[in-house]
């Protein structure tokens, strides 16, 4: 599929998702807003739009990034207790700074972000699986032993609800003023974006690597830094959006090859269109309620996923 079409669909679904909501407003009333109107449009409908649109990118690009530097297409920040890690360090700095900022809260999440998928791609270099699908299997292991850590203290320090609302990613509560920590994801969408090439050959192999003068060690912590920061930063704004870093690179794989930097924007317009179609099916289907974009993003990825392991399996066989 070329980009043209893929950005002439996510225009479509951004009009769309803009009109669609409780308040009345319609396509129709675009040239005469009243003020309340504008208020709704530039309060609520454009912060979540841009929110939803830079989560379905930095998700997907984290996601990529994951399976490249660990050479296996069922790893991602959801199936490599990443995002456990990064809500495990949210419950840590509510514990240890109850006065704590988004930023410092950001700071710790990401330290335990980063702690965790280091500690998941030292259990890869341990433990070698010849189905690479029992891979995710561990990781997912690995994410509720973490959870089930997170879940304990929160009981323990009565901070269960707090928690929940991590739990399950929900663009309903975006707000202007409530979404902006999201933009610290585009400076490394760049990085990653230059940094595609080196991830490709890192993702070869630390001897391959070294043979053409790459420092292996370095690309993988800058890759594993730059998923750790964007997990934690949608994992504070939104919450959780499960198998979106899993779904979506595959998907794109399929028809666009393993080239990271040739896949990249792909990846990134095709997570956006994904997320903002859920988030827009979520508000539709029991409207006027919406379904939060955690569940949505679940139940139509998890479809996804099974039919990604039987083509594998079909394929291999």
């Amino acid at each position: 599929m070329k980009k043209r079409y893929l950005l002439l669909i996510l225009l479509l679904l951004s009009v769309l998702s803009l009109f669609i909501g409780v308040s009345s407003l319609s396509i129709t009333d675009i040239f005469n807003l009243s003020k309340d109107q504008l208020h709704i449009l530039w309060v609520s409908r454009i912060p979540r739009l841009i929110s939803i649109i830079i989560a379905g990118i930095t998700m997907s690009i984290g996601g990529l990034i994951m399976q490249q530097l660990s050479r296996n297409k069922f790893v991602s920040p959801t199936t490599a207790g990443t995002m456990d890690s990064a809500r495990f360090g949210i419950l840590i700095a509510m514990l240890i700074f109850p006065a704590a900022g988004p930023i410092q809260k950001m700071i710790v999440a990401f330290a335990f972000a980063l702690i965790g998928t280091l500690l998941f791609m030292k259990i890869l270099e341990k433990v070698k699986f010849k189905d690479p699908i029992f891979i995710p299997l561990v990781g997912l292991m690995f994410g509720n032993i973490i959870s089930s850590i997170t879940t304990f203290f929160a009981y323990k320090n009565d901070l269960i609800q707090n928690m929940s609302s991590w739990l399950q990613g929900n663009f309903a509560l975006i707000l202007q003023g409530r979404y902006e920590m999201l933009y610290i994801s585009l400076p490394l969408v760049i990085i990653a974006y230059l940094y595609a090439n080196k991830f490709t050959i890192a993702g070869m192999g630390e001897d391959f690597s070294k043979n053409l003068g790459l420092n292996h060690k370095l690309v993988v912590h800058i890759g594993l830094i730059i998923v750790a920061i964007m997990t934690s930063v949608v994992i504070l704004t939104v919450g959780m959006i499960p198998f979106l870093g899993l779904i979506i690179p595959n998907i794109v794989s399929i028809y666009r090859g393993d080239h990271l930097k040739n896949s990249l924007p792909h990846t990134a317009l095709l997570g956006s269109i994904f997320v903002l179609a859920c988030d827009i099916v979520g508000r539709l289907i029991i409207f006027p309620y919406e379904i939060a974009i955690g569940v949505t993003v679940g139940v139509v990825g998890s479809g996804i996923f099974l039919y990604l392991i039987l083509r594998r399996s079909n394929h291999a066989a």
